[in-house]
């Protein structure tokens, strides 16, 4: 996928402005669009969190499914702050920060990634390995470029 293709996709989904507000993904000031973040790692999936179970880190709002994923969170957010502060990893590895659907995620190397959709999943999956040492680089670049 061409950086201009997915630049001009985002700008007539309407994210592109939103997308790049921010170090962290939080649509609505939500991290991960309300998704806990600690259930990835250890429910294996997506689970929503509740508002009533809410911690504030880096900026944003993150909500949690239960105490137990709260209080590890608490005790260490940054083994669960997935990378590229929940932005699309394919996105960072090309230069700029995309919005993430949370089916997308991946754990590589006890870390967690997410992408814009599936398609752009199954090509970052490709040459994940390689993808990661772009964004990895990249990431220091735009993470607080608006």
């Amino acid at each position: 996928m061409k950086t201009p293709l997915f630049a001009a996709l985002l700008t007539l989904a309407g994210w592109s402005s939103f997308a790049q507000q921010s170090e962290i993904f939080a649509p609505d000031g939500k991290a991960l669009k309300g998704y806990d973040a600690v259930a990835f790692f250890r429910d294996a999936g997506p689970v929503k969190g509740a508002d009533s179970l809410a911690y504030s880190y880096k900026g944003a709002k993150w909500l949690f499914a239960n105490r137990a994923n709260l209080e590890a969170f608490q005790a260490n957010p940054d083994a669960f702050v997935p990378q590229y502060g929940g932005y699309c990893a394919y996105g960072t590895s090309e230069g700029h920060k995309a919005p993430t659907e949370a089916e997308t995620w991946t754990i590589v190397d006890n870390k967690l990634y997410f992408n814009y959709n599936r398609k752009v999943k199954t090509s970052w999956m490709k040459n994940r390995d390689e993808r990661i040492k772009q964004a990895d680089t990249q990431w220091p670049l735009i993470k607080d470029k608006p």
